[in-house]
Parts: structure tokens; sequence; C-alpha cells
């Protein structure tokens, strides 16, 4: 029987490190770390869970690597599976429990903007700025969605309407019928300031408005409009 040290120094290194070479950035030319994708899958999902707006797609094809690393894995535990030796077994019991990790992020992560899209799809298809950031698969789930959710409205009430009251986009008298998600609503964010440069937010009060000052590493609560661009400069960073 293998001694337990032999074991943990066997499966101690990343799961997923085998497969860098054949999931190379093609765009890049250079290759992706499993530990590094994990790192910007799991800041990904607390980011999209952190707000109420849809935010872009992940870059670099990162949903689409992570999937097939998840895929590459679930074939290698199905080809270690029914072998006796403890020191395997051993090592199917991390890959499992690694896999179901990342299973678990990119899983949160896509019902997170499902979500987002069932809520506010007819406002992500109608500004091409707002569509660009959903994937292929996610446009079409969003366009499909809002025509049955049109035909839906138009066999309860819409039909018994006049033509011109039945669209339900209608922006007459200045005002839009299409919703929003809430640019206003809290958020947990860190400063992410270099050496002694603090980070500068506008926050807005219900007394008075001004600039706040955030240390590298303070965690402040703010409106997502108001530290939004922070963030997607990397000043900042959801928590």
């Amino acid at each position: 029987m293998a001694d337990i040290s032999d074991i943990l120094a066997d499966v101690s290194r990343d799961p997923f490190a085998e497969y860098d070479e054949i999931y190379a950035s093609a765009d890049r030319g250079r290759l992706h770390s499993g530990q590094a994708d994990l790192q910007a899958l799991t800041r990904a999902w607390i980011n999209e869970r952190g707000v109420a707006e849809l935010l872009p797609w992940p870059k670099d094809g990162l949903i689409e690597r992570a999937t097939a690393l998840v895929k590459a894995q679930i074939e290698t535990v199905e080809t270690m599976t029914g072998d006796m030796d403890p020191k395997t077994n051993f090592s199917l019991i991390i890959i499992q429990t690694e896999v179901e990790r990342w299973k678990f992020l990119l899983r949160s992560l896509l019902r997170a903007r499902l979500a987002k899209i069932d809520r506010h799809a007819l406002h992500y298809l109608s500004t091409p700025e707002l569509q660009a950031r959903m994937s292929t698969s996610e446009t079409a789930y969003a366009t499909r969605h809002q025509q049955l959710l049109h035909g839906h409205y138009l066999s309860s009430f819409l039909g018994a309407f006049p033509p011109q009251l039945q669209n339900l986009n209608d922006t007459a008298g200045g005002i839009s019928m299409v919703g929003g998600p809430d640019m206003e609503g809290a958020v947990f964010a860190r400063g992410l300031g270099k050496g002694d440069e603090n980070v500068v937010v506008f926050g807005r009060g219900r007394e008075v408005d001004g600039n706040v000052e955030v240390q590298r590493g303070e965690v402040v609560v703010a409106r997502w409009a108001d530290v939004k661009e922070l963030v997607e400069k990397g000043d900042m960073e959801l928590v």
C-alpha cells in the first residue's frame, strides 16, 4: 500500500495542469493554466452575482475552455473508475471534488446570467451594445424567450387592444415600457489601488455628495452606478 505522503504529493498538483497545452489561447499565443482559469471563473461568478445588470460575456474563451476542461476531467474519472488501487482511488476522489467545484461555478454563473436575461430580455435585445454582452447562445435564448412571452401576452390580453397598443417597447409620451436593471443597487467593492495610492469614489449620500478615498484592501458599500467604471478599469473589485 502506498504511503499517505506519496499519495498527497501525487494529487497536490493542479488537477487540470495536464490539459494546459491542449487549450492554448490561439489569439494570444500563450497557455492558460487551470489555476488561472479557476481564479478568473471565480471572479466572473462573484461579479455576476453581485450586480443587477448583465455583465459582458467573459473574454478569451474562458467559459468554453472551462467547459472543455471539465469534460476532459469527467472522461478521466470514467476511465479511472473501477481501478482498485488505493492510490488511484484517492486521486479519483480529489479529481471528482475539483470537478464538482468547477461545475458549481459554471452552473451558478450561467444561471445568474439567465435569470437577468429572463427579467430584462427586451432591454438587452433592444440595444446593440447591451446585446453584445451576451453570447451567441444567450442571444438565441433571449430572442426565443421574448417571442414566447409576446405570444403569450397576445393570446391573453394584448390581442384585444388596438394594433398600435400591442408593442411591448412603446415609448409614447417619452416613457419607455422597457424596464431595465436597477443601476442604483448597493454592492460591496474592494479597493485595488496601486501602492499607497487610494481609489477615489464619488459617493452620493442622503444629505451630501462627495469624493471618498478607498484604501487598497478596504471594502465599501456603494451604488453600482458609482463604482461600475472603477470595477471595469480594475481599480476596484466586487466581493
